[in-house]
């Protein structure tokens, strides 16, 4: 499946695009950037320089991804959500001067496996996002966020777990601990502040 990139979007020609990419009008991905198969890139949307970008992602319109993040297979970043790249951010240098690029360290947003990020919400880096976590719109995420983890808020908390449905799980009557999904019926156990999958 050949990719497709419209012809207001600005693609640099070191970056690498898996087969069946869709790049849609005035998205940006910049050099050395690379993207796995199948992935869809909404208007306006941003890819910095170095970003890797697995199979099957998708960035909403006006996403900012900034270098050096990494998002694993199945991520769905929502639209206008932004992935920052830079901890102790300032234009200018301690005597005025404008800062350039060997000027900070970059840090990266890691987001895992099947992960969401919600419309609006923002990652602070240095953060890692888990396996199918939800980040709620309009959230903040501050620190780490385990698998399948709920969070809302600013600063982002776990209000909950989600399975690889995204659907909120519910705890099982009398079962302390074990989470199900309503819709798979799939079952999780809880230890330690920390979700596993059974089976």
């Amino acid at each position: 499946m050949p990719t497709r990139i419209q012809p207001t979007a600005q693609v640099d020609g070191t970056a690498e695009l898996g087969d069946g990419t869709t790049v849609w009008d005035l998205a940006q991905i910049r050099e050395q950037a690379r993207l796995g198969r199948e992935c869809i890139i909404g208007r306006g949307a941003y890819v910095g320089p170095g970003v890797r970008i697995g199979d099957h992602v998708k960035l909403q319109n006006h996403a900012l991804v900034y270098e050096p993040a990494e998002l694993a297979d199945g991520v769905f970043v929502g639209p206008a959500a932004v992935l920052t790249n830079d901890y102790f951010p300032r234009s200018v240098d301690p005597e005025g001067r404008l800062k350039r690029g060997g000027d900070w360290v970059a840090v990266a947003v890691r987001v895992g496996e099947g992960a969401s990020l919600g419309a609006r919400s923002v990652c602070v880096a240095p953060v890692a996002v888990g396996r199918w976590a939800l980040v709620a719109a309009g959230a903040v995420v501050t620190r780490d966020v385990p698998d399948f983890a709920l969070v809302a808020g600013v600063p982002a908390r776990r209000i909950g777990w989600v399975g690889r449905a995204g659907e909120r799980l519910a705890e099982v009557e009398g079962e302390p601990g074990v989470w199900r999904c309503p819709r798979t019926g799939a079952l999780h156990d809880e230890k330690d502040g920390t979700l596993f999958e059974r089976g």
